[in-house]
């Protein structure tokens, strides 16, 4: 689970209930037409913008959002200079049956197309080109969010104007004035919480769960060119940290000087 993202949540309901009970009956916020004028207009409005291919992913789309990322690039580096040892004590080849266990599909495509012997340059245009269409595929999941997140405000536009509307045509009715400016002001302000509580959130969410993964398919990329080209186990390394910020660097810095004193200790 990620904690940002419960933690984002649980303070943003925790503020609106905070501002809603302390101001007055909690009933005066709830209005079921209003609500299902601005969330139901919302659905329909984004299910009209976009196939049912990616509306099928929103339920994964939400799950990934709210999930801790699986790889790291801290956690890819180690790997990649594992087999950069391997490749250059034992040739390339040798990496072949370890990389047939990996649960990554794309680092266990790139290892094989270099024990392959398959051409550098084709190497990286393969593993690149995947990398492209899934960066465009994390874009049309995520338009799926910002869709919603731009339509949630103008259904609530649009519940104000039904409720100006109604109030307008009953000047001569208090009952109906006062009924129809709730409407106005509630469908406003479940379209504002909507887009920017929900939608928007999980919608930037993704993207930076995308650049995270993207990073990390990058850094694949050029550990495998690396190894490809015989580059010594250390100059792995360096290449590949230098995708990261210098404060992570150090983080992992120390934990690979933690990790070698453990080695040393028990032998």
């Amino acid at each position: 689970m990620d904690v940002t993202s419960v933690l984002g949540i649980f303070i943003g309901v925790a503020a609106l209930a905070w501002g809603v009970l302390g101001g007055g009956e909690w009933r005066l916020y709830w209005d079921w037409s209003s609500l299902l004028l601005t969330l139901g207009g919302t659905i329909a409005a984004t299910l009209i913008s976009h196939p049912k291919e990616q509306i099928r992913r929103v339920p994964l789309l939400l799950r990934v959002a709210f999930s801790e990322r699986r790889e790291t690039p801290e956690a890819v580096i180690p790997r990649m200079v594992h087999f950069a040892e391997k490749a250059r004590r034992e040739g390339l080849l040798a990496m072949e049956e370890e990389a047939e266990t990996l649960e990554d599909p794309f680092l266990r495509k790139g290892i094989q197309l270099a024990v392959d012997g398959v051409d550098p340059d084709i190497v990286r245009n393969v593993l690149e080109t995947e990398i492209d269409f899934l960066a465009e595929r994390h874009a049309a999941g995520r338009a799926v969010f910002q869709t919603a997140g731009s339509f949630a405000p103008a259904f609530g536009m649009i519940g104000t104007l039904v409720g100006l509307i109604r109030m307008l045509a009953y000047l001569s009715d208090p009952n109906q004035i006062g009924s129809g400016l709730a409407v106005a002001l509630i469908t406003t302000f479940y379209g504002a919480i909507l887009a920017n509580l929900l939608f928007l959130p999980v919608a930037g969410k993704l993207q930076v769960k995308s650049a995270q993964e993207l990073l990390v398919k990058a850094l694949i990329v050029e550990g495998i060119l690396a190894i490809q080209a015989g580059d010594n186990p250390r100059i792995v390394e360096e290449k590949l940290r230098a995708f990261l910020s210098r404060e992570t660097q150090g983080r992992g810095r120390e934990g690979m000087l933690a990790e070698g004193a453990r080695s040393s200790d028990a032998a």
